[in-house]
């Protein structure tokens, strides 16, 4: 994958994109899947109220649309108000086989085809929202699963992935004082048993996928949680958000509370609201919202390196090659060596914001920006 481009370098398509979002791209079948909230009332220096929540399908070597599908109409009485680094179409889609599940968090969940044709919808799941959607879903054994962790009832939702009907829900056991939070789930496996990872206001619950039965929690002070968690050498890593963010080792081996006995460490420094994390050979890599860069050994969470990058970071890295991809969100993306040395290899600038965590597609980054998706390949 290329390590160094421009806006007029190593670029193979800029396609403009209609409406706003800030879902990552997904690739699958040499196509592209995002979405948009394209405006549908938007007159001269006003804002919009009503969107057409939409699906967009690119094909993924030349850039051509091939299809925008609205698939949901967001009114003025549920347009809440959103963040300014959000948008009304965050989470990102899911391509499965024939089927693409698309998320557009407290607006509901629709199920279509390749080609955008709709299977099942379902938005019996509003839920009043704090700065619009986030989380992503993810996909285990037939369950469509993610958080609704709003203004009140926070909660974990499994959708059945053939019908779109609630399979079971899970609610938040402590009563944060913020419950909203926005954090994709993660699966893991632990001594054979699968556990999805879903952190919220407070707390971070492990969760049996087949029943929704509660594996072990842990206790912690965040909120507005967006980092979804990671999976290394038999600990869980993840970020508590705000107000002050802290790294946490958890040992998922556990059940009930763990809060006193299965947090193996945590660091407090330099730890992001909004990145993911990465983990790569016994080091965990992160970047925070104001552009700080940390090297963290996974087992004993000493900071190997701690490296200012630059810039405001919302997009999540990307690890091809032993290579780090971190891009801030005025689209310039720094390329690092893995390792316990910073060696930054490229700065590249497209010039336009990015918030979207980038896509690989074979030796090709797909990124979207604010206005446009690009396949920047040699």
């Amino acid at each position: 994958m290329p390590t160094e481009w421009s806006s007029d370098k190593n670029i193979a398509f800029r396609t403009p994109l209609a409406g706003q979002g800030w879902s990552s791209p997904v690739i699958a079948d040499g196509r592209i899947y995002v979405t948009a909230a394209v405006p549908q009332n938007q007159e001269a220096d006003a804002k919009a109220t009503e969107y057409a929540l939409t699906l967009i399908i690119l094909d993924a070597k030349n850039g051509d649309l091939l299809k925008s599908v609205p698939l949901m109409e967001q009114t003025a009485e549920k347009s809440h108000k959103i963040h300014k680094k959000n948008s009304h179409a965050s989470p990102t889609p899911i391509v499965d086989g024939d089927r693409v599940f698309v998320h557009f968090g407290y607006q509901g969940t629709a199920c279509v085809d390749l080609d955008g044709n709709l299977i099942w919808q379902n938005r019996d799941l509003f839920f009043k929202p704090v700065h619009g959607n986030g989380g992503s879903p993810i996909l285990v054994d037939g369950k469509l699963i993610f958080t609704c962790d709003g203004a009140s009832d926070p909660k974990v939702v499994a959708l059945d992935a053939e019908t779109g009907k609630v399979a079971w829900e899970v609610e938040r056991p402590n009563d944060a004082k913020k419950k909203f939070s926005f954090c994709t789930p993660s699966l893991i496996i632990v001594d054979g048993q699968k556990q999805v990872i879903a952190p919220g206001s407070d707390s971070v619950l492990a969760i049996d996928p087949s029943n929704g039965n509660v594996i072990w929690q842990l206790l912690y002070s965040g909120y507005s949680v967006i980092p979804k968690p990671i999976y290394h050498q038999g600990l869980v890593f993840l970020s508590t958000s705000y107000d002050t963010p802290s790294m946490l080792a958890i040992d998922p081996t556990g059940s009930g509370d763990v809060t006193e006995t299965h947090l193996k460490w945590s660091i407090k420094r330099n730890v992001p609201h909004t990145a993911s994390m990465l983990a790569h050979e016994g080091l965990i890599y992160s970047i925070s919202d104001g552009g700080i860069a940390i090297c963290v050994d996974a087992q004993t969470g000493d900071v190997i390196y701690t490296k200012r990058v630059g810039g405001g970071f919302s997009a999540s890295p990307v690890l091809v090659d032993n290579k780090i991809y971190y891009t801030n969100e005025s689209g310039v993306t720094t390329v690092i060596a893995t390792g316990r040395e910073y060696n930054v290899l490229a700065e590249n600038d497209l010039g336009e914001r990015t918030l979207a965590s980038a896509a690989v597609d074979g030796n090709a980054l797909i990124m979207r920006t604010a206005d446009a998706i690009y396949r920047i390949e040699e």
